[in-house]
């Protein structure tokens, strides 16, 4: 039998919708990778297998070798770096926008606001492109909350509807750039399992248009 193929995956969002995209490829887990507590969960497909890791270390484990592909947000791409990957298909999936947040009546244009974000190398990148200075304050969750207790003057934050902003008296107050989750491959495998590799990402290609094409209507 040909060596099994690993596919790292994130719970949470970017499962949930990237498992419907592989059912159309003849792909099914064995379990419910929500409900289990494996981390290494088998599919219908000898030949293929899924790793659940976090969604910040999928870049990690496919660049390294510990999965031969994945499937990560843009996000987490730009920020940590997806220079060793092939990004072959964009998945279309867990859509939402990078944004600079904060109170309404923020003052962008001010003197070196106090910015809190887990994402530190987009935030940088944004603001110096601008040629504007930020103090970054680096967090790992709830970005809301540091506008409220006046531990920053503005957030960067993925916002899909803007409901928590709401909730919580803030508001989107400028783009930074557009998010979907992508197929990662790791260079060395979509070499060696060229073929195979090659099939699964054309498959997953198809599947994505077919999406598409059923959300549209036609």
């Amino acid at each position: 039998m040909s060596r099994t193929l690993t596919l790292a995956l994130s719970k949470g969002r970017i499962l949930d919708e990237t498992l419907p995209l592989l059912a159309r490829c003849g792909i099914e887990p064995a379990e419910d990778p929500e409900a289990s507590r494996k981390l290494i969960i088998g599919t219908n497909r000898e030949d293929v297998r899924l790793l659940i890791v976090r969604a910040s270390d999928v870049p990690t484990y496919v660049e390294h070798g510990g999965a031969d592909l994945g499937v990560a947000g843009r996000d987490v791409l730009l920020e940590h770096g997806g220079e060793g990957l092939y990004d072959p298909v964009d998945l279309g999936i867990a859509r939402c926008r990078l944004m600079v947040a904060g109170p309404p009546d923020a003052e962008l244009n001010g003197t070196r606001p106090r910015v809190a974000t887990k994402f530190v190398r987009l935030a940088r990148q944004h603001f110096a492109a601008q040629g504007r200075q930020a103090e970054i304050i680096k967090l790992y969750g709830s970005m809301e909350l540091a506008p409220l207790v006046g531990m920053a003057d503005l957030i960067v934050d993925l916002v899909d509807t803007g409901n928590t902003l709401r909730a919580n008296g803030l508001a989107p107050l400028e783009p930074i750039t557009e998010i979907s989750a992508r197929l990662v491959v790791n260079k060395a495998s979509g070499k060696i399992h060229h073929r195979r590799i090659g099939a699964l990402v054309d498959d997953l290609a198809a599947a994505v248009a077919e999406a598409d094409h059923a959300s549209s209507g036609h």
